[in-house]
């Protein structure tokens, strides 16, 4: 499922829109910039949307430390301000999108899928790697025309690679996108589904490309 990072104070509006993308996107709420920064340096969101007028750090300072980080997350700034200079500057920092409240939500999702597509991250199209066909929309993973059965967190893992070519991806990382913060499970479940998602395609392009690099994570290169 896709992942978004809500750094809204608007304690109201921050729930309204959690409750509207509910069935579309694992949504988490922070309420200030200080931890709206912590959670986006952590690399497992899709999209990020911030408001400006935060506490602690405001939106404009949060996406600077981003972008001069290297994060390359998208941002869609949602506020209050909608003077020409501000959006400029927000653009000027590194935002993808800027949206002037009040605002429908009908509108926020449509420019949400807008970004993801741009970014790869939702597409309506199969996900092709090789002589790997993955349909995101059934679940199913095809080798050569053949079903191959990938089931729950092993075919979620399998599209977080293949959406994350030539990408260093830590353990902590993929852990936290597929397990999550709370879970009960250690971080050598990430090992354990690597292993199995590697067995069920043995002598594809992806197990040929999938790196290990050691006490870091993997890396996916490119099927060329």
């Amino acid at each position: 499922m896709i992942k978004l990072l809500l750094v809204e104070d608007d304690l109201s509006l921050s729930n309204s829109v959690f409750d509207f993308l509910d069935d579309f996107a694992d949504v988490m709420q922070v309420f200030d910039g200080e931890e709206g920064l912590y959670e986006a340096e952590s690399g497992v969101y899709d999209l990020i949307l911030l408001d400006l007028m935060l506490p602690e750090k405001n939106g404009f300072q949060v996406l600077k430390e981003l972008r001069d980080k290297g994060v390359t997350t998208p941002v869609l700034i949602m506020t209050a301000k909608e003077s020409l200079d501000d959006k400029g500057h927000g653009f000027e920092l590194g935002a993808d999108d800027y949206l002037t409240k009040p605002f429908y939500l009908e509108e926020l999702k449509m420019r949400i899928q807008a970004l993801l597509k741009r970014s790869g991250k939702l597409s309506d199209n199969n996900l092709t790697y090789g002589d790997i066909v993955v349909n995101t929309s059934t679940n199913v993973t095809t080798v050569n025309g053949q079903e191959v059965e990938l089931l729950g967190k092993e075919f979620d893992l399998l599209v977080y690679f293949l959406q994350n070519q030539n990408v260093i991806l830590p353990k902590t990382q993929i852990f936290d996108r597929l397990w999550g913060f709370d879970s009960d499970t250690t971080l050598s479940v990430v090992e354990v589904y690597v292993s199995k998602i590697r067995k069920k395609l043995k002598g594809t392009k992806f197990s040929e490309n999938l790196q290990t690099l050691r006490s870091v994570g993997y890396i996916l290169k490119d099927a060329n």
